[in-house]
C-alpha cells in the first residue's frame, strides 16, 4: 500500500476528539446553501499534536470552530473526551487561539491573563500567570499594553491565556499567520517548546506545510470546498525539532510531497 493511503487508514484506539461525517452547510441565501465540509472525519489521540492543511476556503476554520463550540454542525458528529464541545466549552476545557489576538487593548498583559479566571468564576491563580508568562518568555512584559507589545509578543500573551487553565484540548487557527516569515519560523520553535511544556492535545489549522511539518505529530490533508479529508500522513520526526531537522533532506522531501498533493488537488477540475 502507498505510504500516505497507509496512513490514512491508520486508527486511534484512544481519542480525544472523534469526528465522523460532519457536513456544515451556510444559508447565504434564502434558498440557497453553500457546503462547507462534507463527510468529513478527524481524529486526535490525547496528547497529540494535529495540523490540518488545504486550500483556502475548503473549511479547516469551520471545522475548528465547531470543536470550539463556535459553529453548528448539519449532521454528522463530533465527540471529545465523549462529550459535545459545547459541554467541554462550557467546563473551560477547550483554549482557542485565533490569527487576531483579541486581547483587550485598554488592559495589561497580567489583566488579560487574569481574564480565563474571570470568566470562569473561579480566584485568580497569580501563580500560573507567573508560570505561563516565564513559559512564552514575556516575564519582564506584565504591565505592558498590547500597544506596546509586537505581533509575535501579543500572539504569545494569547496562547498563554488560552493555556492559563489547563485545558485538555487547545485549538490554534493560524496564530501566525499575520507575522512576518522570519518571526514565524521563530514562534515556531517557541510553539514546539510550550507545547511540550504542556503536554496538551492541539489542532493547528495553517497554510504553511512547513509549520505543519516543524510542529505535528500528524497532518491532515483537506480537498477544497467542500472539504473532506484527502490523506493522513504521520510525522515521525524526533523531538525537539530544531534547525539540523528543518535542513535536513528527509524534511524537504515531506514538505515537497504535501505540497505536490496540495498543488495536483488545486489543479483537478474535480
Amino acid at each position: 500500500m502507498d505510504p500516505i493511503a497507509a496512513n490514512a487508514a491508520l486508527q486511534t484506539p484512544t481519542a480525544m476528539i472523534a469526528a465522523t461525517n460532519v457536513v456544515v452547510d451556510y444559508q447565504v441565501k434564502r434558498q440557497q446553501s453553500v457546503r462547507a465540509l462534507d463527510g468529513f472525519d478527524f481524529h486526535a489521540a490525547p496528547g497529540e499534536f494535529v495540523a490540518i492543511l488545504g486550500p483556502s476556503g475548503c473549511g479547516k476554520s469551520t471545522f475548528l470552530r465547531a470543536l470550539a463550540g463556535l459553529e453548528r454542525i448539519t449532521s454528522g458528529s463530533i465527540v471529545i473526551e465523549e462529550a459535545e464541545p459545547s459541554v467541554m466549552v462550557k467546563s473551560h476545557r477547550v483554549g482557542v487561539a485565533f490569527q487576531d489576538h483579541a486581547l483587550l487593548p485598554w488592559s495589561s498583559v497580567r489583566e488579560n491573563l487574569r481574564l480565563p479566571f474571570k470568566v470562569a468564576r473561579t480566584p485568580v491563580d497569580e501563580t500560573r500567570i507567573d508560570e505561563l508568562l516565564a513559559l512564552v518568555g514575556l516575564s519582564g512584559f506584565a504591565d505592558a499594553r498590547p500597544s506596546q507589545l509586537s505581533g509575535g509578543m501579543r500572539q504569545r500573551v494569547s496562547i498563554a491565556r488560552a493555556l492559563m487553565l489547563h485545558p485538555e484540548l487547545l485549538l490554534l487557527d493560524e496564530p501566525f499567520g499575520a507575522l512576518d516569515a522570519v518571526t514565524r519560523r521563530h514562534l515556531n520553535n517557541e510553539l514546539q517548546r510550550i507545547w511540550m511544556a504542556e503536554a496538551v492535545t492541539t489542532v493547528l489549522v495553517t497554510h504553511s506545510v512547513e509549520e505543519a511539518v516543524m510542529l505535528a505529530d500528524r497532518i491532515v490533508v483537506m480537498t477544497g470546498r467542500p472539504g473532506r479529508v484527502l490523506f493522513d500522513r504521520v510525522v515521525d520526526f524526533p523531538r525537539p525539532r530544531g534547525e539540523d531537522i528543518a535542513r535536513s533532506l528527509e524534511f524537504h522531501s515531506l514538505v515537497d510531497e504535501l505540497t505536490a498533493a496540495l498543488d495536483e488537488r488545486d489543479r483537478d477540475p474535480a
